[in-house]
């Protein structure tokens, strides 16, 4: 396949990719998915990972129908790349995407649970065994000879279940003799590196200190007849003897390195020299090919092992990696729905990005769209959750979790489909052909308002299994207009049978809507001592929850800095009802000294 013909490739990035790479290196590295190759080709790092995203994943990236989907995608994916055991396997998880098949997303899925599942069970020691082999792994650029040493240190370790089993039955014998080849070879054939044979550094290190005295030979003349040397004869022995206790080559290659017509004394040991340095190299050459020889030919009968080993320290990497972010998120196995009972419902779903920072601020959140099987209470005294409306209305309280529910359901989507767990006690999933996340974008203008009709009803009306995501429409355009414009987007899903969370302030505008529509609603329950909003983030189904200015503005009251200020916000406090002001900081009062 030539290069231009990879989405992203242009002429100048193809010119760059074979000046550096060449056709096969980099067509092998698009195909496997190696950003790192790309990057050290000169390619951005960013631009290599969208060139492979679309290389690897084909049309799992079209799934993602709109820039707020993509970037809730590449946030995912930035949260488990923390997790990475090597760089690799970050570039990997970095170019993951959708998949369109539901058996490649259970057979990933597989994979990882079972690599979570053998991680969760070795003892604290075995993971650093584990995760020091891989950083060393790492630091050596992720070369066959480091790969052979993970594997070995992995065997080492007695890991051999999950993920470990593709290496349990490798050859540890095998592999420690390659590993020996390939640490003499230096990764270059042919070469053959200090250390791998005790003649051929012998024979370096005779050349070398013959070298070096070829470098000073006036110096070693003077030397030798200032110990009293007199005649030819003395001179020569003295020459031998120097040679001898300096170079430890041997008296036989000596004596037949020293010529029989030298004129002088710079003659004669100018020429013996010379010729050791001549001979020495020559014994070097064919020792080095020699002892090359045997290491290719060990090299040569382990290269189904070695490439077996490179294989699986890499697989293990990437499975290990996502294991170990499904561990840290707590994600389980989604359970993946027929189209025909299509459905995206969670029971204690988790938001990524608030766990990522906020571990114990996460309130878990149960929520349902079309038929599942999820059974038990829903919480926040809600007994059943409801199994049949596709396309929802959440509304309720400012600051109230509407759109980290959006974000929620957005996360398990494009997990599940990427075949990963999911951060939820259950997840009952149908996977999409588009996923419209639209975040709320404050922008009043014509143009915002024409570019996002662009972006979200083609997918919609496209025919595919759709699910909508859409915050705050209202943002965008007047209250009238956009209440209508809502009401239209609400029909126009459960027309096309897709399925949808609208977040609005508009509901009572909203109204009527489609028999098949639910309005959820999200209820503050006034501040604490703190004044911080106290919000119950559990939707009340069918139920409409409403804004909660009252306590915002009471906050403001209590937290304003001057009279006027206060008296300022008073004033907005009469508007929205000053009973209700001061009694929500009564209560926020009395709730203090409750604590107290």
């Amino acid at each position: 396949m030539r290069l231009e013909e990879y989405w992203g490739v242009g002429p100048k990035t193809r010119e760059t990719l074979l000046e550096e790479l060449g056709q096969e290196r980099a067509a092998r590295a698009i195909e496997s998915g190696d950003v790192r190759a790309l990057a050290d080709a000169g390619l951005a790092r960013g631009r290599a990972t969208r060139i492979l995203r679309r290389a690897t994943g084909g049309d799992g990236i079209d799934v993602l129908a709109t820039s707020d989907s993509r970037s809730a995608y590449k946030d995912v994916l930035d949260l488990a790349a923390e997790y990475a055991v090597t760089q690799r396997a970050a570039d990997r998880i970095r170019v993951l995407t959708p998949l369109t098949s539901r058996e490649a997303m259970t057979d990933r899925l597989e994979d990882v649970l079972a690599a979570r599942d053998a991680w969760a069970d070795l003892s604290e020691d075995d993971h650093e065994t584990v995760l020091t082999a891989y950083a060393h792994y790492d630091e050596r650029d992720e070369s066959e000879h480091a790969a052979v040493e993970a594997a070995l240190a992995l065997l080492e370790a007695g890991v051999d279940s999950g993920p470990f089993a593709a290496i349990a039955d490798l050859e540890r014998e095998t592999l420690e003799e390659a590993a020996d080849a390939l640490a003499a070879l230096e990764g270059k054939r042919g070469r053959v590196a200090r250390g791998a044979d005790d003649e051929l550094d012998r024979l370096r290190d005779a050349l070398g200190a013959v070298e070096d005295m070829d470098a000073n030979a006036l110096d070693l003349i003077e030397e030798l007849r200032s110990d009293g040397v007199r005649n030819v004869d003395q001179f020569q022995e003295a020459f031998e003897d120097h040679l001898r206790t300096e170079t430890n080559v041997t008296i036989d290659r000596i004596r037949a390195a020293m010529p029989t017509d030298a004129t002088d004394a710079t003659d004669f040991v100018g020429t013996t020299l010379r010729t050791l340095r001549s001979d020495l190299t020559a014994a070097i050459d064919e020792r080095e090919e020699t002892v090359a020889s045997e290491f290719e030919a060990t090299l040569a009968e382990a290269d189904d092992a070695v490439s077996r080993a490179v294989a699986a320290v890499d697989d293990i990497a990437l499975h290990l990696s996502l294991a170990r972010f499904a561990l840290a998120y707590d994600c389980t196995r989604p359970t993946f729905r027929d189209g025909t009972d299509a459905a995206v419902s969670v029971r204690n779903a988790r938001n990524l990005s608030i766990a990522a920072t906020d571990e114990e601020g996460v309130q878990p959140v149960t929520y349902a769209l079309g038929e599942h099987a999820l059974t038990g209470p829903a919480g926040a005294g809600v007994e059943t959750l409801p199994d049949d409306e596709r396309v929802t209305v959440l509304t309720g309280a400012n600051s109230g979790g509407k759109t980290t529910l959006l974000e929620t359901l957005c996360q398990v989507v494009l997990l599940a489909m990427m075949g990963l767990p999911v951060p939820a006690d259950r997840a009952e999933v149908t996977p999409v052909d588009s996923l419209v996340f639209h975040r709320r974008h404050a922008s009043f203008n014509a143009g915002v308002l024409e570019s996002t009709l662009r972006s979200i009803v083609p997918p919609l009306s496209s025919g595919g299994r759709t699910l909508m995501l859409v915050d705050e429409f209202e943002a965008i355009t007047e209250p009238g207009s956009a209440a209508d414009l809502l009401h239209g987007l609400v029909r126009l899903t459960v027309e096309r049978d897709a399925l949808g969370v609208f977040v609005t302030h508009l509901a009572d505008d909203l109204e009527p809507l489609p028999p098949e529509a639910r309005v959820d609603g999200i209820f503050a329950e006034g501040l604490n001592p703190d004044l911080e909003l106290l919000v119950d983030y559990q939707p009340r189904f069918d139920t409409v929850g409403r804004s909660t200015p009252e306590f915002i503005v009471s906050r403001l009251v209590a937290n304003a800095d001057d009279r006027s200020e206060r008296a300022g916000f008073e004033t907005l406090g009469e508007a929205v009802g000053n009973d209700v002001v001061q009694r929500t900081l009564a209560d926020a009062r009395w709730s203090d000294s409750q604590a107290e």
